[in-house]
């Protein structure tokens, strides 16, 4: 059985004196011998060692290991069922994390077999790319805890795993914040996948994100262990509650029956300006960990054996997850990181001045833009966008409101409400889609994203991120409705529901912390005839449904400070205020990257067609940017893969299965080619265009993917393939 060492509900001197042997400790610092001490901050919870014997997806929990929760290969292959719950009203820790393990995993890679997993990449697969290690199972143990400053807000989740095979001689450690809003397990399948493998400590770390649903109905929160209680019972472990009082509490929902509250969105502190701070705590945790581990005996305590200076350090992750290490390592003025792996990161210089983006020799017109500038911008045009014909994926039909056949209709309307408005031109849809679909080009999302623009309004991602970024921006709460938008489960009609006892208690293992309806989902609070989901709401400007977007309009204003109409400046009386503008551009302010990685060896990887993240506004700006900063002195190499856009998880839907590879597949190439540079002195990749062959054939049955449709990264890359600059612009080649 998981051998397990509690910590919860202890005052921190009970834990320091739990964990060191009842030597009394302050600060951080010691003269010697050092001992080891818990770095500020940081509140251990438990030390669980995971032996990793047996594998099983039945109803009890089975012995678990580090990687899969138990699961093995097998049982995260898309083939295979999600494991049940014994009592599903009540799932225990183990049940839960072992199903937290598998989600992470399916929402972050392609776990078809035709589409690699098990082949190309997943647990079973060594680092040398072979099918060597069985059912891939970690044995070691798992130091969780919690990060705070002091308010008892920030809570911020960790899980220091620490495999057997760590080497003492040859210690390291992977940092590894999670990407998108996910928990504390949403870097496992990428960077924490390779750091077990290689035998390093793996620091996990939601960076202040993370599944944390509050129901205001009831005070209910999740605990740092994923179970569920009231606020007041689960004390000190809530991961998340709403900062209102009881009084508010029953105001708002008598008001607004049934809302919910996300951690990211509603935490009230802007969590991504600590995205690089909360890593760099991670960092701090796993070396005390470590030392607990391995360190000699001192005193009553240990001594300290493992610091920065004497351990290979990698920040890795994807997505935000890649954000927060760029930013751990702009932010790292003690030396912690050795080197970064930043994969599709949301890389948001904090300028647009200076340099500039080149593609296929001519100059880029926009490009450098920030997350919320882009993707409020994206949720007024790109539902209108995607019925341009350039833009047609109509295999696409897997999506729970939009193949772009039972929304078309509303999609029409909201090129019909734009144009009405002034926002895009033309008499005809055709006209009115194209003219939007140019807009979304010119902000700097290209060609190479247009067949994407249906799928990514189709799973409500500019919905989603517009609510739930200018809500964590401007530090609004819950109970603000920020442009008359609130999260909640819905039923069919999109009305707004209580949310099912069992999918409350399986929020820890099932969310991806954002409103994509699992369980939350963005509501328009002012639709027309009551309350109604953002895909079915009816604006009250043009009285149709049109996707919501008087509450789109009223988002892109916070971030411009204008009308998003007519231009005028916000004012006191104006929907919104603007107070409430400025405080989101105040909190995005905060978040902006200033492009120095402070000489670290860098490698950031993109997929060209991510519409997500469009590489014009991210990878390449931040590029040229850190080109501009650091001048000689940058050790940043950057790898853009043709045919990858940023959802690996969607490539076994039919018309993504043909069209894309899985960017993931370069993830263990780039992590051994830092490794090898920090620990031989092995020459980075340099910067260029990783050219794939994309598997074509029938949409839904593509055939199954091989080593030639995802050639290596080049050691020494044709001329044609290399990325440089021309003068201060990125030069990517076509």
């Amino acid at each position: 059985m998981n051998q397990t060492k509690v910590f919860a509900n202890r005052t921190p001197a009970a834990l320091l004196a739990t964990l060191l042997g009842g030597v009394a400790l302050s600060g951080c610092g010691g003269s010697d011998p050092q001992i080891n001490q818990l770095p500020v901050g940081a509140n251990p919870l438990a030390r669980v060692a995971y032996r990793a014997t047996v594998v099983g997806t039945g109803s009890t929990a089975a012995t678990q290991d580090l990687l899969t929760g138990g699961l093995g290969k097998s049982g995260l292959v898309n083939t295979a069922a999600t494991p049940v719950y014994a009592n599903p009203l009540a799932p225990t820790v183990d049940e839960l994390r072992r199903n937290a393990l598998q989600s992470n995993y399916r929402g972050l890679v392609d776990n078809s077999v035709k589409g690699g997993f098990g082949l190309l990449f997943g647990p079973n697969i060594d680092l040398a790319g072979n099918s060597t290690l069985g059912e891939g199972l970690v044995p070691g143990v798992e130091y969780t805890g919690t990060l705070d400053d002091g308010t008892g807000r920030k809570n911020v989740a960790m899980a220091i795993q620490i495999p057997d095979s760590f080497n003492v001689n040859a210690p390291c450690i992977v940092l590894a914040p999670s990407s998108g809003s996910r928990g504390v397990y949403g870097a496992i399948a990428t960077a924490g996948e390779w750091g077990l493998k290689r035998g390093c400590a793996v620091a996990l770390t939601d960076a202040g994100k993370g599944v944390g649903v509050y129901d205001p109905s009831d005070d209910s929160v999740n605990r740092f262990d994923g179970t569920r209680a009231t606020r007041s019972v689960a004390g000190a472990l809530t991961q998340f509650a709403a900062n209102l009082s009881d009084a508010a509490r029953a105001v708002f929902s008598q008001a607004f029956p049934n809302r919910l509250a996300l951690k990211h969105a509603h935490s009230q502190i802007n969590p991504e300006k600590d995205w690089g701070t909360d890593t760099l705590a991670a960092a701090r945790y796993a070396l005390y960990a470590l030392n607990e581990e391995y360190a000699d005996a001192l005193g009553n305590g240990k001594g300290v054996r493992f610091t920065a200076a004497n351990t290979v350090i990698i920040a890795a992750s994807v997505s935000n997850g890649g954000a927060a290490v760029l930013r751990a390592a702009e932010q790292d003025t003690a030396g912690i990181i050795g080197g970064v792996v930043a994969f599709e990161p949301s890389a948001q210089p904090n300028t647009t001045a200076g340099y500039g983006v080149q593609f296929a020799g001519a100059a880029v017109v926009g490009y450098g833009k920030s997350l919320a500038d882009y993707f409020t911008l994206a949720n007024l045009y790109q539902p209108c966008a995607a019925l341009a014909t350039s833009a047609t994926m109509a295999e696409v039909s897997v999506f729970n409101y939009m193949s772009l056949t039972g929304m078309n209709p509303r999609a029409a309307n909201r090129c019909a409400a734009l144009a009405a408005k002034g926002l895009v031109a033309g008499a005809t849809t055709a006209e009115q889609s194209a003219d939007a679909l140019l807009k979304l080009r010119a902000y700097g999302f290209t060609a190479d994203n247009d067949v994407m623009h249906n799928a990514m309004y189709a799973l409500g991602n500019a919905p989603i991120i517009a609510a739930m970024y200018t809500n964590a921006y401007g530090r609004f709460s819950v109970a603000d409705n920020l442009c008359g938008v609130s999260l909640a489960a819905v039923d069919a009609t999109g009305s707004p529901v209580a949310v099912g006892a069992a999918a409350k208690a399986a929020t820890y293992a099932i969310g991806n912390g954002t409103a994509n309806g699992s369980p939350a989902t963005v509501v328009y609070n002012d639709s027309v005839g009551g309350a109604k989901s953002w895909p079915l709401a009816v604006s009250p400007s043009s009285g149709k449904a049109d996707f919501a977007l008087d509450s789109a309009l009223c988002q892109r204003a916070l971030v411009t400070g204008v009308d998003s109409i007519s231009g005028a400046s916000l004012g006191a009386a104006t929907v919104p205020t603007k107070a409430q503008s400025d405080a989101v551009r105040a909190g995005i302010a905060e978040v902006l990257l200033n492009g120095n990685l402070r000489g670290k060896p860098t490698i950031m990887v993109a997929g060209r067609s991510d519409a997500l993240l469009p590489v014009n506004n991210s990878e390449r700006a931040y590029t040229a940017w850190n080109h501009l900063v650091e001048g000689a002195n940058s050790k940043l190499r950057y790898i853009e893969v043709t045919n990858a856009q940023h959802f690996d998880s969607f490539i076994p839907f039919s018309g993504f299965d043909t069209r894309y590879v899985p960017l993931h597949a370069y993830f263990t190439q780039a992590m051994n080619a830092m490794y090898a540079h920090l620990t031989s002195g092995a020459a980075l990749p340099p910067s260029q265009v990783v050219r794939t062959t994309a598997r074509g054939g029938v949409p839904g049955a593509a055939p199954a993917i091989t080593a030639l449709n995802v050639p290596a990264i080049a050691a020494a890359p044709a001329a044609a393939d290399a990325i440089g600059f021309s003068g201060n612009a990125v030069a990517i080649p076509q």
